[in-house]
């Protein structure tokens, strides 16, 4: 195995109870340093991932902050819901309930990846005078969905209900960190080490378990209207820096259920939007270019 990451600026963990589930945080200085024109920065994660994710460009930012990432319901160290599947607005819920207790007056910085991304975008949409500064980073929503799929789809979470759901478990952390590096080849191995420790936790079997609830796997039966998220990122107030890698998965990711010239509709109903491509980065840029990324974040937070 090789030898682990060690972080520069290692976060403290926390836990918070949000709507009556207790909620880890990953957090890196304290409220004292939030200021109005540097609030608390909110980082948060994609679908099967955590919090931790973050560590390496937290380390790469040249001027501390105080800087919250979550685990979200379900995922990391934070409670999961015991239910049959998780709601895409109960993430929204989540978040104001934790803005509430991080900062209840001055408007914050919120950033998302991917899943988070999405969260933080309609966030922006609905609760406009809570955002100052916004950052989506490879979030591209959701392809649209038609009524004539409905019966389908609710169909198909009813056969999904009565089966149960697993993840993989894995035999040691060196098989955790094999799998991140073949699910994103540019992850080094020594990120690989480190994240694999935050990913998972060794069980009473022996084996190492994926911090996620297996629930997440099902469908969602709540299908998605493209005129519903327009109609929210038209409402966004805050500046947006809209992040993406050079790889361009998007194709690959959606094939014919979701187009480019789609999403770049969806863009334009926001009013305020800076672009960046980073370069040698896919998805998972956090993972990949953590220092350029940390050095467009802040240009971008830190503007007048």
């Amino acid at each position: 195995m090789a030898e682990a990451y060690v972080p520069r600026n290692a976060a403290r963990s926390e836990f918070v109870r949000l709507r009556g589930l207790r909620h880890h945080l990953n957090v890196w200085g304290d409220a004292a340093m939030a200021v109005p024109q540097r609030p608390v920065l909110l980082l948060l994660h994609g679908w099967m991932d955590v919090g931790a994710s973050f560590q390496f460009t937290v380390d790469a930012l040249a001027q501390p902050r105080f800087v919250v990432a979550p685990d979200w319901r379900g995922f990391g160290l934070s409670d999961s819901t015991h239910g049959d599947c998780y709601w895409f607005a109960d993430y929204l819920g989540d978040l104001d309930a934790l803005l509430d207790q991080l900062s209840p007056s001055l408007p914050v910085d919120l950033a998302g990846h991917s899943m988070g991304g999405n969260i933080v975008m309609n966030y922006a949409g609905v609760r406009t005078q809570r955002v100052r500064r916004l950052v989506n980073l490879e979030g591209f929503s959701l392809p649209h969905t038609r009524a004539e799929q409905t019966p389908k789809r609710l169909c198909q979470w009813l056969d999904e209900l009565k089966q149960p759901q697993a993840l993989r478990d894995y035999a040691s952390l060196d098989e955790v960190a094999a799998r991140l590096m073949k699910t994103n080849p540019r992850l080094a191995a020594d990120k690989a080490a480190w994240l694999a420790a935050q990913w998972s936790r060794r069980g009473s079997d022996g084996r190492w378990h994926v911090l996620g609830d297996a629930a997440h796997k099902r469908v969602n039966p709540v299908l998605t209207r493209a005129e519903d998220i327009i109609a929210m990122w038209s409402r966004i107030r805050a500046p947006l820096l809209w992040v993406e890698g050079d790889a361009r998965e998007f194709e690959r990711a959606y094939g014919e259920r979701y187009t480019r010239e789609q999403f770049e509709q969806r863009l334009a109903a926001v009013p305020s939007v800076q672009r960046l491509r980073l370069p040698a980065a896919g998805h998972m840029l956090h993972h990949d270019q953590p220092e350029a990324l940390a050095q467009a974040l802040e240009r971008f937070l830190d503007s007048g």
